[in-house]
């Protein structure tokens, strides 16, 4: 099975995040699948069937603001740090942020 490239994704991101924002890393053991999993819908979004009817949920990396850097990194503007800061502290995920400034 060939391994899914995040790149196009970084390169996607790359002009939605201008001036003054955030770098945002985290650190999530992999053997706890369900924190895994949770941090992975909330970045990614989901698409589901359910009775017929289909359900999407847009992941984080898809709003306005927010810049995918990579595995368990994101640059974030001011008004989305809260957000993203608020997820990983409720699901007692280890993380670190620092102000940038991007030209």
């Amino acid at each position: 099975m060939t391994q899914r490239s995040m790149m196009g994704l970084v390169r996607h991101c790359r002009s939605k995040v201008r001036g003054s924002c955030f770098w945002i890393t985290w650190d999530i053991d992999s053997r706890n699948q369900q924190v895994v999993s949770r941090m992975q819908y909330f970045l990614f979004g989901r698409r589901y069937l359910k009775n017929g009817k289909a359900y999407e949920y847009e992941g984080f990396v898809w709003k306005d603001g927010v810049r995918y850097a990579g595995q368990s990194a994101l640059f974030v503007v001011p008004k989305r740090l809260s957000e993203v800061v608020r997820f990983l502290e409720s699901n007692g995920i280890d993380h670190e942020f620092e102000s940038m400034n991007f030209q």
